[in-house]
């Protein structure tokens, strides 16, 4: 299964696209869509986003996908900008018919790092570990690759607790 992680931001939103069969890890792809508030309003910014997001869709094809929650700033302007900025990379993800979860930072670095206080730079190394790269992607790459795992995850479980399910139903 192919899964696009996503780690919004205005200025810049990360993206990572992982493989994840039989419990295996694969890289992709993995890198930003850039805005540049000095030439463009906020509309245009989201729109860059959106296509950039859209455009990644069309290259990697990933069949699920997850995306960073907000999280609550001192500054609510910066807020504000980062859920406007989800909202474009979600619409630009459901517009693609594809599904679609979201996970808090703290569960995202959790689930990767095991601890959900970690730094970026624990983060990085990790994404490095996991996937087996040389080096380690930037980090909006990086949290964005770290929100697929996460998500890669999450979606597994959820097969694993519907198939025993069943196998439960079809004992009764």
């Amino acid at each position: 299964m192919r899964v696009l992680g996503i780690d919004p931001g205005l200025r810049i939103t990360g993206f990572g696209i992982i493989e994840f069969t039989d419990q295996r890890l694969k890289y992709i792809a993995s890198g930003v869509v850039t805005t540049d508030s000095s030439l463009q309003t906020t509309p245009e910014r989201l729109g860059v986003l959106f296509n950039g997001i859209t455009e990644v869709i069309q290259t990697y094809q990933p069949e699920y996908a997850a995306v960073e929650q907000v999280f609550l700033n001192v500054n609510p302007k910066s807020t504000l900008a980062l859920g406007q900025a989800r909202g474009a990379a979600i619409t630009a993800i459901v517009c693609q018919a594809i599904a679609v979860v979201e996970f808090s930072a703290l569960e995202v670095k959790k689930n990767v790092v095991g601890n959900g206080r970690a730094s970026k730079s624990q983060v990085q190394e990790m994404i490095k570990r996991l996937l087996s790269l040389k080096v380690a992607p930037g980090t909006d790459a990086s949290d964005a690759l770290a929100v697929a795992i996460c998500g890669a995850h999450q979606y597994t479980m959820k097969q694993q607790l519907l198939a025993a399910d069943l196998k439960m139903k079809n004992k009764l």
